[in-house]
């Protein structure tokens, strides 16, 4: 769970002394109208009632932001707790350009791990670009809920020549894939097959990044393969062939 920000206390009683927050439930005092009223007042009280909420709501949500100002101005470092947090983060003119963000840039993300930088660094440095949200969610293994808490403040600046184009096909397991399999990835040849084959028998492939450096490919490949590859662990001890059948 993450920490409150020493601020949040002392600015909420006085936001809330000053009338700019209101006040708990608790606090709040009961109407108890009449029993001849009810009837005839219940509609428009729920409707003044839903309107007074969704004033509270808009008028709470921008003292979040303002909140959340003030403590960005006092450590601009802050990591963000929740997907909130981010929405107002963008609402104050935040930004992480995917492309070019650094690792402190990625760990202010809520529930960003430091595995996820890692991997997304090391493929930024093997001059791999992502060109959109359905890229960083294969890359990473993204829930919907991660995915949506952090799309707010993402932005898919694209450096260089025109992204490939989308890509939808199912996902091929780099290490366990055969070599007629491995034919239907993008740019790969009957050369690169081979090596890919003998690197893979030596060790099996962690990531992308992994597979980018060991076979020395080209950022234009790693962009192609990004959604088509996937990295389960192979399988331990040799393949044997199937046993040959006694003729009759």
């Amino acid at each position: 769970m993450a920490q409150r920000h020493w601020l949040d206390t002392l600015a909420r009683q006085l936001l809330i002394a000053s009338g700019q927050l209101p006040r708990p439930a608790a606090d709040q005092p009961l109407d108890s109208p009449g029993p001849a009223g009810i009837q005839a007042s219940a509609g428009r009280r729920d409707t003044a009632q839903d309107h007074q909420r969704g004033g509270e709501h808009d008028r709470a949500d921008a003292i979040e932001r303002d909140l959340l100002a003030l403590k960005l101005a006092h450590d601009p470092g802050l990591c963000l707790s929740n997907a909130d947090e981010v929405r107002h983060a963008a609402a104050l003119g935040w930004r992480l350009d995917v492309n070019r963000a650094t690792a402190a840039d990625w760990l202010r993300l809520p529930g960003c791990r430091r595995e996820q930088v890692d991997l997304l660094l090391r493929l930024q440095a093997g001059g791999v670009q992502l060109s959109g949200l359905d890229d960083l969610q294969r890359l990473l293994d993204l829930s919907e809920a991660a995915l949506h808490a952090w799309q707010p403040l993402l932005e898919f600046r694209w450096y260089g020549t025109a992204p490939p184009a989308a890509r939808r096909s199912e996902a091929i397991a780099i290490n366990q894939a055969g070599p007629r399999e491995l034919e239907r990835l993008p740019d790969i040849g009957a050369e690169l097959v081979a090596r890919l084959l003998r690197e893979r028998a030596r060790r099996p492939f962690s990531d992308l990044a992994d597979l980018q450096q060991r076979l020395q490919l080209s950022a234009a490949i790693v962009e192609a393969w990004i959604g088509r590859v996937a990295f389960q662990a192979a399988p331990t001890g040799p393949v044997l062939p199937p046993a040959s059948r006694p003729n009759p």
